[in-house]
């Protein structure tokens, strides 16, 4: 299942920070950081085409760092671009997302290394990781809880059995998201990366919230900016197609969100003007298209009432 140990990378971990015009609180990450108890971490900035000062913020942290700090400058690409490039530059063994206008805990990097070395050794090959929970800037909890203190399962499971929802915080062996990199052009949403990864490995989860997440105000422009590039018809297509041929085991555990997904693949798909052929033709199996056939009617219905509308996909 791949390699289970530190081997030949330089840090324990690689703290990534994507970041769009974010110079006014990218001092809640450096300040995080700089309280940490665990120092075997590099900290590698994305800077995906700011234009607000963030490159003369970033050399000030520089500046005081007791801990290797890396920025890379790229045109304004999106966060799945961002992503992948930090994936490549990455030298920890393990990799975990602090965005621009979060904080963390002062043990954060502690106890996500004590929670990785807890799973069994013989074990490691089949986990990706480390998920905790996140409460807001006001110490209140944020999404749900796990079902047990120390959870293994995965992100599937989670959604469709288990229906957790809310904000996690998750740290990813660094060799495991090299093998699953983002589709940075047909606007394919992020979680179905997250999904891929669960169908071949398994997260150690707990009950420790170790995030701390900002509500009070909007949320990750980076997030909001590559949202809007992934709102058209094509990308929500693609990922209710997803969806269906390859999550489809989960049927009877949720079977309307999977009713759901087949008439907004329908209606996504017309939108863009695929051919009935192929949007049929590209799912997998004799019921998946049996079922899309059946439930087109209701797509084009759906289809047509956003294009009198005018409506924006959202």
């Amino acid at each position: 299942m791949g390699e289970i140990t530190r081997g030949a990378c330089p840090y324990r971990f690689t703290v990534f920070t994507p970041t769009y015009n974010r110079a006014h609180t990218l001092h809640r990450v450096f300040d995080s950081l700089m309280k940490q108890t665990f120092s075997d971490f590099e900290w590698l900035v994305v800077d995906d085409g700011s234009t607000d000062g963030t490159e003369a913020v970033l050399k000030q942290f520089a500046e005081q760092t007791r801990w290797p700090m890396r920025t890379v400058n790229q045109p304004n690409l999106g966060k799945p671009a961002a992503f992948n490039r930090a994936v490549r530059e990455a030298k920890g063994f393990l990799f975990l997302t602090l965005d621009s206008d979060d904080a963390c805990k002062p043990r954060a990097l502690e106890r996500f290394d004590y929670y990785w070395e807890s799973i069994p050794f013989q074990e490691r090959g089949g986990f990706s990781g480390v998920t905790v929970l996140c409460e807001d800037q006001d110490g209140r909890p944020v999404g749900d809880r796990f079902p047990t203190d120390i959870f293994d399962s995965d992100s599937l499971r989670n959604r469709y059995v288990h229906r957790i929802r809310g904000e996690k915080w998750g740290c990813h062996r660094t060799e495991v998201l090299r093998m699953f990199p983002f589709d940075e052009t047909r606007g394919v949403s992020l979680s179905t990366v997250w999904n891929r990864i669960a169908r071949r490995y398994r997260t150690r989860y707990v009950n420790e919230a170790l995030r701390i997440y900002y509500t009070n105000e909007s949320h990750g422009s980076l997030t909001q900016e590559t949202h809007s590039r992934i709102a058209g018809p094509q990308g929500k297509a693609l990922t209710r197609l997803e969806v269906l041929n390859r999550e489809l085991d989960y049927f009877w555990y949720a079977p309307q969100n999977f009713i759901l997904s087949f008439i907004h693949y329908g209606r996504f798909s017309l939108l863009n003007r695929t051919p009935v052929s192929q949007i049929v033709r590209d799912l997998d199996g004799t019921w998946r298209r049996l079922a899309m056939v059946s439930l087109l009617p209701i797509s084009y219905v759906v289809a047509m009432r956003d294009r009198i509308g005018g409506r924006v996909l959202q």
